[in-house]
């Protein structure tokens, strides 16, 4: 059995569960003494995103990308075609985001650089439909048995994910099935999660004790801000099974992203879904530790004792973090923004598909920044929407984007489910959030008018994507053909950063 095998066995043969849960609530209680003492608090709000991608040869088809290319300013994801990058925390002023796009622009510029010099181009979308030469089925289900460990010869080769990828497909019967229209798959691993590339905002928030009501907002946005940004209404094509195409384009999903990650985590735990609501800062790591581990690592398995960060003091309950799937997350710990402690609290917020161009997922950073920090400084009374209605609203979008049976509670308390109303009340938090951190008049309009004009013009790149499918249908091309004829195009203006509003 090699090292690899042998340390993926370990953690799934249970034998540390005991060691590894020991440590999770020891960390989380001091973690929480550090939280009701004020020492995750910080200097003010800070902003950060990552962003995934993924790389298609000079063809348009999938393609697995060489590890030079990562010698640069991106990282490894789960497939091996995934690339992601990250910005470093700044704060959250008109400096803040200007730094925030510069950082972005700069690595994806690098980035693409460095993969066109292997004939690649990564492309800022939230999910392929070229396949790979070998088909998608076969790209996602090629497997490999090493001393009773099954590992996906797609997916990068970290114990970590291969331990994951194991734990579920034990616990889910040694396979994982997605159904959505169209397409009923079943795959041999959750490599199946790697069609999807998404974008996360981070926020930073400088006050723990208000955290639950940031928190509280963010899960009340999902619905709405997802429909703006809605980017994957198709799988790769090889994977449907249909007879009328007009069909399927009328019934699929605009963001198929969240039933394939959904589907290929919860055949073994509903770990994946909308958060609930939290009462106090310390709730949050509650959750984390009650929420069932997902493979198990102890610390000394990966990473020598030489260092005593803040990362090394809370390795295990970091760990188990990392599977903590909600569609909002708090991230407890870590350096923050400006002077201060070690430490801080942050919101991830996790539903949005990544956009065509740099600007556009600046956009959405600005519009959720600026949306929770408005909604909390009005004193907005959106925490008194039912989690259960926000939650619905957010499965609606999934479904049906701009046409989402949506829910929002008005400044004057009123329930309402009118996207006009929903749409002036987002815009103008946003603005008034942006304006309260001191972002300029012109930065506000730079990055929120594109996306509102999303709203008025009733449009988003999963209606972009559906109309030019139909347009080529209409024109007589097989259905394979019309979407690769799409893909061609959404990637050439992509690669072309030309902003969406533009796209026509």
């Amino acid at each position: 059995m090699t090292e690899f095998a042998a340390l993926v066995e370990r953690s799934l043969r249970g034998d540390a569960l005991a060691e590894f849960e020991r440590r999770v609530d020891d960390q989380a209680g001091r973690l929480a003494a550090d939280l009701r003492a004020g020492r995750l608090d910080s200097p003010g709000f800070g902003l950060g995103l990552e962003l995934e991608a993924y790389a298609v040869d000079d063809r348009g088809r999938l393609a697995r990308v060489p590890d030079e290319v990562f010698e640069g300013p991106c990282d490894r994801e789960l497939g091996l075609h995934n690339a992601e990058f990250n910005t470093a925390a700044e704060p959250f002023d008109d400096d803040g985001i200007a730094a925030q796009a510069a950082q972005l622009e700069r690595n994806v510029r690098t980035a693409r650089a460095a993969a066109g010099d292997a004939g690649l181009e990564f492309v800022l979308d939230a999910m392929w439909t070229e396949p790979p030469e070998e088909g998608s089925h076969d790209y996602l289900s090629a497997v490999e048995n090493r001393g009773g460990v099954t590992v996906a010869e797609n997916m990068t080769l970290s114990p970590r994910y291969c331990a994951i990828d194991n734990h579920i497909l034990r616990r889910a019967g040694g396979s994982v099935s997605i159904s959505v229209p169209g397409a009923d798959c079943s795959f041999p691993t959750i490599l199946v999660e790697s069609l999807t590339s998404s974008i996360q905002p981070h926020v930073q928030v400088p006050d723990a004790a208000s955290f639950p009501d940031y928190h509280a907002a963010a899960i009340r946005t999902l619905g709405p801000v997802l429909a703006l940004a809605t980017n994957s209404p198709l799988l790769p094509t090889d994977l449907y099974d249909f007879d009328d195409p007009h069909r399927l384009l009328d019934e699929t999903h605009h963001e198929l992203r969240v039933p394939v990650f959904e589907q290929s985590i919860d055949d073994a735990w509903e770990k994946v879904r909308v958060p609930d609501d939290l009462a106090s800062a310390t709730d949050v790591l509650d959750a984390l530790v009650a929420d069932p581990t997902c493979a198990p690592f102890l610390r000394e398995w990966v990473a020598d004792g030489s260092r005593e960060t803040f990362e090394d003091r809370f390795w295990e309950l970091d760990h188990k973090r990392g599977t903590f799937w909600r569609w909002v997350r708090a991230v407890t710990g870590g350096q923050p923004v400006g002077e201060g402690d070690r430490q801080s609290i942050r919101i991830e917020y996790r539903p949005l598909p990544t956009q065509p161009t740099v600007a556009d997922n600046v956009g959405l950073l600005c519009l959720v920044a600026g949306l929770l920090r408005g909604l909390v400084a009005t004193d907005h009374p959106i925490a008194t929407l039912d989690r259960d209605a926000a939650e619905r609203s957010f499965y609606a979008a999934v479904e049906d984007g701009l046409d989402a049976d949506l829910a929002w509670v008005t400044a004057d308390g009123d329930r309402t489910s009118d996207s006009a109303v929903i749409y002036d009340e987002i815009f103008s938090l946003a603005r008034r959030g942006l304006r309260e951190q001191g972002v300029e008049s012109d930065t506000i309009e730079t990055y929120l008018d594109p996306i509102e004009a999303r709203w008025t013009d009733r449009t988003a790149p999963s209606r972009w994507k559906l109309a030019r499918v139909r347009e080529g249908l209409d024109d007589g091309l097989a259905f394979e053909d019309a979407v690769a004829e799409m893909q061609t195009e959404y990637v050439r203006r992509s690669a072309a950063d030309e902003p969406f509003g533009d796209w026509r």
